[in-house]
């Protein structure tokens, strides 16, 4: 399921206007046109969204798959492909897409609640990557991340997952707090999916074993098989790009 969502997050982009890569679009204004209006159509407008249009209910599910850039996209699938397979081990494929598109929607709901004026559009998987993040940090806390600061030079070290998580969420609430003066990364929908994300994964396995499709885990255990306590997984420990706000 990680996979088949990164595919179509990925074919998705790749055939609208904000790729480059169909002439179809047109160039220059035209193609700027072209971005707008499918970022209109398939974001969320908070103004609408509220306003209780049907069609906008839809919208906080279509702006998962929609994304405003290589960099907003690419940095998105990164951190999708390296929590989401274990993430997906522990809750099956079916439990793991439900999950992830309830967190998602629910994240974009909350910002556009919070920003029940607002007429920018809001697109990106982000709220949802956030949430895989939050279960992630609860289910495997010690699984060790091989992780590259850019005020470090990008020297790949290793840390526990919970303190490149936890640094990641403070990054994120700090960047929240900041006045933003234009649009930009919706860093609110990263906080509001990652504690889903973390509380869902608290409610559904804080007993300790059951739960996933083996019934054999525990909180911060490997699934056997899976790499034993030595496995190491693999990120770019920053910010995804966000949720753009063309």
């Amino acid at each position: 399921m990680t996979y088949t969502l990164i595919g179509l997050c990925f074919l998705i982009f790749a055939a609208g206007p904000a790729s480059g890569l169909s002439p179809a679009y047109g160039t220059g204004t035209e193609l700027l046109a072209a971005q707008a209006a499918h970022f209109e159509r398939w974001g969320v407008i908070p103004d609408d969204l509220l306003a209780g249009s049907p069609r906008a209910f839809l919208t906080p599910l279509t702006a998962l798959f929609v994304h405003g850039s290589w960099l907003h996209l690419l940095g998105n699938l990164l951190f999708l492909f390296v929590f989401g397979g274990m993430a997906e081990e522990r809750m099956g494929r079916v439990e793991f897409a439900l999950f992830y598109l309830a967190t998602g929607y629910l994240a974009l709901v909350a910002f556009a609640a919070a920003h029940p004026g607002s007429v920018q559009t809001l697109v990106g998987a982000s709220g949802a990557i956030s949430g895989v993040l939050g279960a992630f940090l609860y289910v495997l806390p010690t699984a060790r991340v091989t992780s590259l600061f850019p005020f470090l030079f990008f020297l790949p070290l290793r840390f526990p997952a919970w303190m490149v998580l936890i640094f990641w969420f403070v990054l994120q609430w700090l960047a929240a707090r900041t006045p933003a003066t234009r649009p930009g990364v919706a860093y609110l929908a990263h906080l509001v999916g990652f504690c889903l994300g973390f509380f869902y994964a608290w409610a559904r396995y804080r007993g300790g074993e059951g739960g996933g499709r083996s019934g054999r885990w525990r909180r911060g255990a490997w699934r056997r098989g899976a790499g034993g306590p030595g496995a190491r997984v693999s990120s770019a420990a920053r910010a995804t790009e966000g949720d753009s706000q063309p």
